[in-house]
């Protein structure tokens, strides 16, 4: 029971609003600890923010593992989150104070709380095995230019294309698109036609490579709404099957009360004593039974007029009983 309350709790939207409040606070106060006039005004009170935030995720954490057990860990979020925390519990002193400075981790702490970002990380991670075959012809791209580039212009720009190590390292300065128009003028002093190797380069390198990248990018993110997709559209045929299942169920009770609750068919010479509050209808058919204490009402000399309001019956449905048991009206 009180676990289960705890889940409800950790579940809830307000404590995951909580916690993604405390998070921005925390981050708010880690940066204001790089202001030295801040920490002469307040630096208390930004230390006091600081260590109720980790209390505050500690307390998250332990919770969490309450609720989940070693369930908690099957979560790469999760994992993220005590991963983080556990940073900041290390000791910050001596040769570990440069620890301190991994505090700002713990602002990290907001992609896992928030979905949107969560959905856009998890996008990133889809996209990577496609971005290293990307990745990969770009160095071959840098590479072969490296070389080509050397080898052209290694003599006139030494201090750009001397070395390989020179070129591939001003290639790709050019390919950020930093200070490449000053190279390419102080190569073409000397090569008038270079300009022709930095246009295929750029365009190669830059529009080219950075298409694939984005179209990585979205191919990653359909695949991933795809599968969420799926796994709602399965959720919810699971959901509705489960509840037909339990609609089939209450009807098969509910039949079998509705015939156990059926009187059994009364056979010839049964009398039925009809109540107050349980009388048939007036316009039905009589029963074997009925027709049967009919007649012998009839005999015993009473009127069917008698007889159909003891009977709570018409005095069409009486006449026809005692006629089926060939009894004529004088």
């Amino acid at each position: 029971m009180l676990r289960e309350r705890a889940r409800k709790l950790v579940d809830s939207p307000r404590f995951q609003r909580f916690v993604v409040a405390v998070i921005l606070v925390n981050a708010v106060s880690l940066g204001a600890e790089t202001s030295e006039t801040l920490m002469s005004l307040a630096g208390g009170f930004i230390s006091f923010v600081d260590t109720a935030a980790l209390v505050i995720f500690v307390l998250e954490m332990l919770l969490k593992l309450y609720v989940y057990r070693f369930g908690y860990f099957r979560d790469p979020w999760n994992c993220f989150d005590f991963a983080v925390v556990g940073v900041a519990l290390l000791p910050s002193s001596g040769g570990l104070s440069v620890l301190r400075a991994f505090r700002i981790l713990r602002a990290l702490r907001l992609v896992s709380a928030t979905p949107s970002m969560r959905k856009v990380v998890t996008n990133l991670l889809a996209a990577l095995p496609g971005m290293g075959s990307i990745l990969g012809l770009l160095a071959l791209v840098l590479y072969v230019a490296a070389v080509m580039a050397t080898k052209l212009f290694g003599a006139v720009t030494p201090e750009y294309f001397g070395s390989l190590g020179t070129s591939m390292w001003t290639l790709f300065q050019i390919m950020t698109g930093e200070a490449w128009p000053d190279i390419a003028r102080e190569v073409m002093v000397e090569k008038p036609f270079a300009w022709i190797f930095f246009l295929c380069y750029i365009l190669l390198s830059t529009f080219v490579v950075l298409n694939l990248f984005l179209a990585v990018m979205v191919s990653a993110a359909d695949d991933v709404r795809e599968v969420e997709n799926r796994e709602r559209h399965e959720q919810e045929n699971a959901d509705e099957d489960a509840t037909l299942a339990t609609i089939l169920n209450e009807l098969s009770a509910l039949r079998t009360e509705v015939a156990a609750l059926r009187p059994a068919a009364q056979g010839a010479g049964t009398t039925v004593i009809y109540t107050p509050n349980n009388r048939p209808g007036p316009g039905r058919q009589l029963s074997d039974g009925e027709i049967a204490r009919a007649v012998a009402l009839y005999r015993d000399g009473e009127s069917t007029a008698r007889i159909a309001e003891q009977l709570n019956a018409s005095l069409a449905a009486v006449r026809t009983g005692l006629a089926r048991r060939g009894i004529r009206r004088g």
